[in-house]
């Protein structure tokens, strides 16, 4: 039985800190990871063990919402459900988690909606997580930033590196140096996010929060980013390469 030992509770410091900080989370975990094949044959994309951790993906995250003060946690799932329904009952887990099937595909939205529905304290806020992203950060710091601006959606901003090394010039055209797989320019959404309670109510039935509540959310400023603060780690585990280059990653770090 795989043990996922039970975190120390959230301490007084915190709790003054960072007050009203969201205890239940979503986790979006029914994708079919078609580009992870063949590790996607026999289980859904956050079900693929992350090399040299002895721990699904899903249990990386699930241990990392529990350290961040999470008791309680719904897991959407679809693809395979099956398969990890059956790893959550094997597991001791550190925090309460519910299981939702999507009998058939929602979206990402409707996904969220379908789940949110049974979060145990509908009346406050929840995080959410995308089920195929391994990242350590502080969500606390990222709760109170949402707090600060009173907004209704918080989305976690991430640079990840770029597969292209860059070249780097002058104003005159001289090269200056190459610079290998640098950071993006650009911030993306990382999968990481910060609802208030109303925002449920502002998912679709059916299809994707990102062309619709988003967009909606952003033109009234009521969505807000959180970029990722120095030191974090983040990586969408999308490729077998993503799989190989987290755990050397994390290797490198001395953190497997």
């Amino acid at each position: 039985m795989t043990d996922l030992s039970p975190v120390p509770p959230q301490s007084t410091d915190d709790a003054a800190a960072f007050p009203a900080l969201p205890s239940q989370a979503v986790v979006l975990a029914g994708g079919q990871g078609s580009r992870l094949r063949p590790y996607t044959d026999d289980r859904p994309k956050p079900m693929v063990e992350i090399p040299g951790t002895g721990l699904p993906i899903i249990g990386h995250q699930l241990a990392w919402l529990a350290a961040e003060g999470v008791t309680d946690a719904v897991v959407s799932c679809g693809h395979l459900a099956e398969v990890l329904q059956e790893w959550l009952r094997c597991t001791v887990l550190p925090l309460h988690v519910t299981t939702v099937v999507e009998e058939v595909p929602l979206g990402r939205g409707g996904g969220l909606k379908h789940a949110a529905a049974h979060l145990p304290h509908p009346e406050r806020a929840w995080y959410a997580a995308n089920g195929d992203v391994w990242t350590r950060f502080p969500l606390r710091e990222m709760a109170a930033f949402h707090a600060e601006r009173e907004a209704t959606a918080t989305l976690a901003l991430a640079r990840p590196r770029m597969p292209w090394g860059v070249v780097e010039t002058n104003e005159f055209g001289q090269v200056l140096d190459f610079i290998e797989a640098p950071p993006s320019p650009y911030p993306i959404n990382a999968g990481v996010y910060v609802f208030a309670p109303e925002f449920a109510s502002l998912l679709p039935d059916l299809g994707d929060h990102e062309r619709t509540t988003f967009p909606r959310l952003a033109r009234e400023r009521r969505l807000a980013g959180f970029p990722l603060p120095q030191g974090a780690y983040w990586r969408a585990i999308d490729t077998a390469k993503d799989l190989s280059e987290a755990a050397r990653e994390l290797a490198a770090q001395g953190a497997v």
